[in-house]
């Protein structure tokens, strides 16, 4: 759980607790009851199995209660809020325990009363008590506040789910049941059970072995004000009210969908996730949800939230699965490893695909790229040869360069040669999507709320960070003492006068109230035609006022070149502590079976780049000195998808751990659960231990390392781990940064030893002690 849901209760608990004592008392009268003749005891075990008994939503919940084998079963009742609901719960011989669904709850508190009666006893009765807090299905529990403005889906995107229009101001759309069949040519169409069987319906073996018709009962709606879908497998009955569950293996995915966004906008649907085929094809019910797709929001904490809902809409729904596992890449794979840290048995088992960490620690690096890339540009403007070379940039930035890679910006830029990086293939404009608050938009947004939005990520979970002193959201972007390229210096790549310059006209970005908006190429009717640009000057008529790719107008740059430093920036007081505190940082604290898989894409500047991987395994080892439930794999290119033989191998390990809890994860692991590189094709290039040997530790480089060699960032480059989790660092001073060797045999002379007293007046980075913001 996150550290928030562990602080302490404040002083308005009160009323809600004398509130349930109330409502607890009043139960027992009404079950006929008085307060003297029971006692409260744990023996009868009553477990919340849908969500944690106090996120309990849209007003059901199932509930198993386990029974000690010394008391007849027909003695047992069972009372909410005194109304006795004893024919709710059957007996489950799977379990041993009496299991049913609760209905009817009410927004808040509910007291669920177990007790054994004996023929009407008047003798002193024990009862076992559970308080279930039920929310609505529009939201929230703990995400506070919900975000204003908020706008529902257009008709396009709700027709990606086949649903109606919007009927309240919550984005509430009537719940659709309906039917799907796979077709023989791969497609999907609609089923209607009372026409005659069409002649290219599919079948499909699922992993129990059984051949079934490929029919599909196909659930959506909206939960927590977002799209949610749940798909299951149905060939043998397909009824509105009832699900068909006997093609159903047991077991639930949870598809978690990427992208980047910042909220404002109840989502778009995919409806390859929501009807994911190898998934349901192999028997697995899958669940999936807008609000658990980045590329909707990247509040996590809201995430989690939604997640909790629509997984408790399954389990009461539905069935209590064996096990759910999570997939998705990107955004999607950052959710399994944050959920699975913050919410305990959400998800049991994870495949992120493609992977970070987190996402807000990528900002970090992220942040820097367009600061470096807009210098080595104009370097290569005054004749520096060196940056003119691409794949020279990756000793500063870390992240990988080519040279004649394709680059849509050169057109912008003509003095540069054809190559590109990864920080402008990959990232470009993304910056500008998280920091700048003018940049952003949603559809069907009127002009008066497009104003007055604050369009960052910030903002989007500004009640995760709370509200700096300059009115806008809280941020967590820090360069303060960051020394750009100190491995080049030390490397020798860079000499004393270079690495004074790069960080004498690096800058930072501008506070928010500072910024204005982007121009050519982000806005492209900006952008002018090339021939009205000949025989301007370069400096200032034409970069940044008419073009701008490194969003350089909100940067706080030196004005002269670096003769005056640029300033940095510093993070706003509260926001990092507040970020680890609503468990938006991965701190490593995640113990299930976990393949972090992804096609290595590092020609191809792709920006799932490969280090990440590493970067949560070292969270994992500095967490608790253990990654053994994280197994990583890397597939050559993108030619093949490793995901369904990752399934396979964690349900062979979910089974084993099922079968031998005493074991833990690391001992139940199959054998096939190891390190491993893949070719293009999907075929086994190497397993082992030793597979990804030299990245996180000092051994020669594992044949994995040899054939898929990582990179790194720019803040790695500049001291820091290969966590990437150091948001702002502790200073040192110069002279103690000299004298513990930081910048290896270089020497600066006097006049440079006074520029980098001018660029770092308070200091430089001491990456030894971590985070200075970390609670």
């Amino acid at each position: 759980m996150s550290q928030k849901q562990h602080s302490r209760p404040s002083h308005s608990a009160r009323p809600t607790r004398l509130a349930t004592l109330a409502l607890f008392v009043s139960a027992l009268f009404l079950m006929g009851i008085g307060p003297m003749q029971c006692r409260i005891s744990d023996l009868f075990k009553i477990e919340v199995l849908s969500s944690p008994a106090e996120y309990v939503s849209g007003g059901d919940a199932r509930v198993a209660i386990e029974v000690p084998a010394f008391i007849p079963l027909s003695w047992v009742t069972v009372a909410l809020n005194g109304a006795d609901i004893t024919d709710a719960f059957d007996y489950d011989p799977a379990t041993g325990k009496l299991e049913g669904v609760v209905t009817g709850l009410a927004v808040g508190e509910n007291v669920l009363a177990v007790q054994a009666i004996k023929g009407g006893s008047g003798n002193k009765r024990k009862l076992s008590v559970q308080i279930l807090t039920n929310h609505p299905a529009s939201g929230p529990i703990f995400s506070g506040p919900q975000q204003e403005p908020f706008l529902c889906a257009d008709d396009g995107d709700r027709a990606n789910a086949e649903l109606g229009p919007v009927v309240d101001e919550d984005c509430t759309i009537e719940t659709v049941v309906s039917f799907k069949y796979r077709t023989t040519s791969g497609g999907w169409a609609d089923y209607d059970p009372d026409a005659p069987t069409p002649a290219d319906l599919a079948q499909t073996t699922t992993m129990d072995g059984d051949t079934v018709d490929y029919i599909v009962r196909w659930e959506r709606g909206t939960i927590n004000r977002f799209i949610y879908s749940i798909a299951v497998l149905s060939p043998n009955a397909q009824e509105v009210d009832a699900a068909d569950l006997s093609a159903w293996n047991q077991r639930l995915i949870y598809y978690f969908q990427g992208g980047v966004a910042i909220g404002h906008y109840q989502g778009d649907p995919s409806r390859s996730r929501m009807l994911y085929d190898y998934g349901l094809g192999k028997g697995y019910a899958v669940a999936y949800s807008t609000g658990t797709k980045t590329g909707t929001h990247y509040n996590l904490e809201l995430g989690g939230e939604t997640a909790i809902m629509v997984k408790d809409r399954f389990v009461s729904g539905y069935a209590n699965p064996d096990y759910t596992v999570g997939v998705g890449g990107s955004g999607g794979g950052i959710q399994q490893y944050v959920y699975g840290q913050n919410h305990k048995g959400l998800i049991d088992a994870g495949v992120p695909q493609y992977s970070y960490p987190d996402m807000l620690t990528q900002t970090i690096h992220i942040g820097d790229c367009e600061l470096l890339e807009r210098w080595m540009d104009f370097q290569t403007v005054l004749g520096n040869p060196k940056w003119a070379n691409w794949e020279n940039r990756t000793e500063i930035e870390g992240l990988n360069a080519i040279n004649g890679f394709p680059n849509p910006y050169l057109a912008l830029l003509p003095f540069l040669p054809p190559g590109s990086s990864e920080c402008v293939s990959a990232w470009r404009g993304l910056s500008p999507l998280v920091l700048n608050p003018h940049f952003g938009t949603v559809p069907g947004i009127s002009p008066a709320d497009q104003a007055s939005t604050e369009w960052t990520h910030y903002g989007d979970a500004i009640n995760i960070y709370g509200v700096a002193a300059d009115g806008f959201a809280a941020s967590t972007w820090d360069n303060v003492g960051v020394q750009y390229g100190l491995g080049a210096l030390k490397s020798g790549f860079i000499g004393a006068a270079e690495f004074i310059d790069l960080n004498s006209n690096a800058g930072s970005w501008k506070n928010e109230p500072e910024m204005v908006q982007e121009g050519c190429p982000f806005l492209s009717f900006l952008c002018p035609n090339p021939a009205d640009l000949a025989g301007l000057p370069i400096f200032p008529d034409i970069y940044p006022n008419l073009l701008d790719p490194w969003s350089w107008r909100n940067m706080n740059t030196s004005p002269d070149f670096g003769a005056t430093p640029g300033p940095r920036k510093e993070a706003d007081p509260g926001a990092i502590e507040a970020a680890y505190e609503h468990g938006h940082v991965n701190i490593g604290d995640i113990q299930i079976p976990l393949i972090d898989w992804r096609n290595y894409l590092e020609d191809e500047l792709d920006m799932h780049n490969s280090h990440q991987s590493f970067a949560a395994r070292q969270r994992l080892l500095n967490y608790d000195g253990d990654a053994s439930n994280q197994v990583i794999w890397f597939t050559d290119l993108r030619n093949f998808d490793q995901t369904p033989m990752a399934f396979e191998v964690i349900d062979e390990w979910m089974r084993n751990i099922q079968a031998n809890p005493w074991k833990g994860v690391a001992n139940n692991k199959p054998a096939a659960a190891v390190d491993s590189c893949f070719d293009p094709d999907g075929n086994l290039i190497y397993a082992g231990e030793d597979a990804w040997a030299g990245i996180l530790d000092n051994e020669p480089d594992g044949p994995c390392t040899q054939e898929m060699p990582v990179y790194s960032t720019s803040r790695i480059v500049a001291g820091a781990p290969i966590t990437g989790d150091i948001f702002k660092c502790h200073l040192m001073s110069i002279d103690d940064a000299i004298a513990a060797g930081v910048y290896g045999g270089v020497v600066f002379d006097a006049g440079q030893r006074a520029q980098l007293d001018a660029i770092f007046p308070t200091g430089v980075c001491d990456h030894s002690k971590g985070d200075a913001r970390r609670p």
